[in-house]
């Protein structure tokens, strides 16, 4: 179902956690701030628990809820259905709902296995050619200021592209005690930090350089094996009177690649950088100039420029907050900093002008794709004493 320009577009979400409450917040202010060519309507909420998923459609502004995705896809007031649940479900929901004609908006890492993604990347490319559009959730491309540092890479500001750095570091599981949580299950999440956080670096530095990684080498480390569990789970063993379950996935992950154009990267994802809570950093060096980011100041982006005289030439800081920055101008006036939900407003805004205007949104599910064939080469890599693996 394709809602026409200036016609209400009927939302659909699955799942109501983190990832529910953000991409909640998104719907509900997109249109209020930014002109947009259809009305996003916040039309049904998922989830498998009735209570809870109504508590929350209360909470955040649904107006009705599923226990059930098949039912929400059926519906007729849905015309995209937004996957927020964990990755082991992505595949199946989003082809269904592309099947049945319903855009899609699903969260990153696109699937668990380059299998799921590479099925989910063909039936949306099927998709596209009947006007239903599909867009994976890589929601730092829509920080002001990496899009303004793609916008400045794109200009040729730093010359010819060399290296690229990146780290995303968080500290949320060093306590050996903290519970066997679905993320720190292969079978649900796919993959530890390497995918839920490695792959934000990941597509980010594809995104910054327009490039895309061809060959990696790195290793990965589980450094806590085994979590406490409920004694109603399966597959654990008791230690010491507690009820422990095993950890199946990495805890970090360190890689190196080259891009297609010759650049090389380093990469690092851990969620066990002590005192880190969601430190995301990237910085790329070029012949002429370098760009440096860092999430915990994410209204500046640090710029050298190299042309400069030697003498005085140095880092200066771009506060990226002028009318004129990407997205900025729907916003505050100068100098009023934004946060981390607006980079999910503006995936929404993206998303919702690219349906009206019946083109395919980026980062697409080919996107996603490509980055999920690169974590999937870091885990071949690292599964045979780190030697490098094609992408």
């Amino acid at each position: 179902m394709i809602s026409p320009a200036g016609k209400p577009l009927g939302i659909g979400l699955v799942g109501y956690a983190f990832m529910g409450a953000a991409h909640s917040q998104a719907w509900r202010s997109a249109g209020r701030f930014f002109d947009l060519p259809l009305e996003p309507r916040l039309a049904v909420l998922c989830g498998r628990d009735e209570t809870a998923v109504a508590d929350a459609a209360t909470r955040m502004g649904w107006a009705a809820t599923e226990t059930d995705w098949q039912k929400l896809i059926a519906r007729d007031d849905v015309d995209l259905v937004d996957i927020c649940t964990p990755g082991d479900s992505h595949a199946e929901i989003a082809i269904a709902a592309l099947q049945a004609g319903k855009h899609v908006f699903c969260e990153k890492p696109l699937a668990n296995t380059v299998a799921e993604a590479e099925a989910m990347a063909a039936v949306a490319e099927q998709a596209s050619e009947r006007g239903v559009r599909s867009m994976v959730g890589f929601n730092y491309r829509r920080v002001p200021a990496l899009a303004l540092a793609r916008r400045m890479i794109a200009a040729g500001r730093l010359g010819t592209l060399r290296q690229v750095r990146a780290v995303y570091l968080q500290d949320w599981i060093t306590d050996p005690q903290f519970p066997l949580v679905w993320r720190l299950q292969k079978d649900k999440a796919g993959s530890g930090a390497l995918g839920d956080i490695g792959s934000h670096i990941v597509d980010l530095a594809q995104y910054l350089v327009a490039d895309q990684l061809t060959r990696v080498a790195g290793f990965t480390e589980t450094f806590v094996k085994q979590r406490p569990v409920s004694a109603a789970s399966s597959g654990l063993s008791a230690t010491g009177g507690e009820t422990l379950g095993d950890v199946t996935v990495d805890d970090a992950a360190l890689f190196h690649g080259r891009f297609a154009s010759g650049a090389i990267a380093s990469f690092e994802a851990t969620r066990f950088a002590t005192g880190r809570k969601n430190a995301m950093r990237i910085e790329v060096n070029g012949s002429q100039g370098s760009l440096a980011f860092d999430f915990e100041s994410m209204n500046e982006l640090s710029f050298y420029d190299g042309t400069e005289d030697p003498e005085t030439a140095g880092f200066r800081r771009i506060l990226v907050t002028e009318p004129s920055h990407p997205y900025v101008g729907a916003w505050w006036p100068p100098g009023h900093l934004l946060g981390y939900e607006h980079s999910f407003t503006h995936e929404v805004v993206d998303l919702v002008n690219d349906i009206a205007a019946g083109v395919d949104p980026s980062p697409s599910f080919a996107d996603g794709l490509q980055v999920q064939r690169v974590l999937a080469a870091v885990e071949a890599s690292a599964n045979a004493d780190s030697a490098w693996r094609e992408v």
